[in-house]
């Protein structure tokens, strides 16, 4: 049994990633072995419409692309379950996140009628945002539209979650930026109470859906 972390933030050991070595704790208590991909340090892009997993005769549900993404798209069709973390900028993912998705959802499509599963596996997934906003903004303004990416997951056959860590603590000193549209001590609060809810969550999410698989 394997579980993979993808990360896509930029920032080593802040919000996201530590959620996601949460959820992989959580998998390894299961007994499933456990890899963090940090996206930030791969040299990639997203989709180039080269319409090669399409071609006939080719392997169902490969991108072709030969860059440092491919082996991990690869080594994610052998595994059970992925964990996926980005912080919203903007609104969506990271742009690093949204070409991970292009690569990994495209060749899992189907342009045969009717539009049969191409994906004969099953992989859980669980999707974890981070954000600055607060949950009400987030419930109001961005879940809805982050919700087609998150339905692409379903293509790859198993259970979807989808966690979002809001009003995330953003600097360890908030008086070196300029930021005073935030209530420090506020913020602070948040990742002294909710944070510690947050991880928790991840792990038994981590634990969940790995008993699945």
């Amino acid at each position: 049994m394997k579980a993979i972390a993808i990360n896509g933030s930029p920032r080593r050991g802040w919000n996201t990633e530590a959620l996601l070595k949460e959820a992989l704790k959580g998998a390894s208590s299961m007994g499933a072995e456990t890899k963090l991909v940090q996206l930030y340090d791969l040299n990639y892009t997203g989709c180039k419409s080269c319409f090669g997993c399409k071609r006939k005769g080719m392997e169902d549900c490969h991108c072709l692309i030969k860059d440092e993404l491919k082996p991990i798209l690869d080594e994610i069709l052998k595994a059970n379950t992925v964990f996926l973390g980005t912080p919203i900028y903007f609104g969506d993912m990271t742009g690093q996140m949204v070409s991970f998705f292009e690569r990994l959802a495209f060749p899992l499509l189907s342009y045969n009628k009717p539009n049969k599963k191409l994906f004969d596996g099953k992989i859980n997934v669980a999707m974890f945002y981070t954000m600055n906003a607060s949950e009400k903004y987030y419930k109001e303004n961005m879940e809805q539209g982050l919700q087609f990416r998150t339905n692409l997951l379903k293509l790859l056959g198993g259970t979807v979650e989808v966690y979002a860590a809001c009003d995330t603590y953003q600097f360890m000193d908030y008086s070196k930026y300029n930021a005073s549209f935030f209530d420090e001590n506020h913020k602070r609060k948040v990742y002294e109470e909710q944070f510690p809810k947050d991880l928790q969550a991840a792990f038994e999410i981590g634990c969940r859906l790995a008993t699945k698989a």
